[in-house]
């Protein structure tokens, strides 16, 4: 007779915690599939900073580039507009000099349109991979409340 108080003492206790059981492991999938969204998330937003980052460097490099170009011309006009002036030319002085002016502000102008389309490049990535990562977060949150619902269902059927 005690060993069957034993068997069943042990078989109800048994048959208590294996809801717990359950549930824990519910939670324990929840909990991977919520680190595997918020892993895929960073790793998606470190890309898109990289790309970002990159397009950032060409766009500095090339406004470098037009305005060092600018630079150079403006400063070979303003020599022959000294030397004009030097002539007692200086009609044309002015000219030269407007011109190197004209030259050097379209030239910046260019490049900081180059800058600001990389720029808008890089951000339209940045928030394509980010979109990306929402959904896959998504994804993982439902598949995490489906093994929810399905120990909540399983527990439910075993009548606790």
């Amino acid at each position: 007779m005690k060993t069957s108080k034993t068997l069943i003492t042990a078989a109800v206790l048994a048959l208590l915690t294996i809801p717990a059981l359950a549930q824990d492991r519910g939670d324990r999938a929840d909990a991977r599939l919520d680190a595997r969204g918020e892993r895929i998330n960073e790793r998606l937003d470190n890309k898109g900073e990289r790309i970002d980052q990159r397009l950032d460097n060409r766009g500095d490099k090339a406004e470098q580039r037009l305005d060092a170009r600018g630079n150079r011309v403006n400063q070979k006009l303003d020599a022959a507009a000294e030397k004009a002036a030097a002539n007692g030319n200086e009609a044309r002085a002015e000219r030269l000099d407007a011109k190197g002016d004209r030259i050097d502000e379209r030239l910046d102008n260019r490049g900081e349109r180059r800058e600001e389309r990389l720029d808008n490049k890089g951000d339209r990535i940045e928030n394509r991979l980010d979109n990306r990562g929402d959904r896959i977060e998504n994804r993982l949150d439902k598949r995490g409340d489906r093994i929810d619902r399905r120990v909540d269902r399983r527990q439910n059927r075993r009548g606790t």
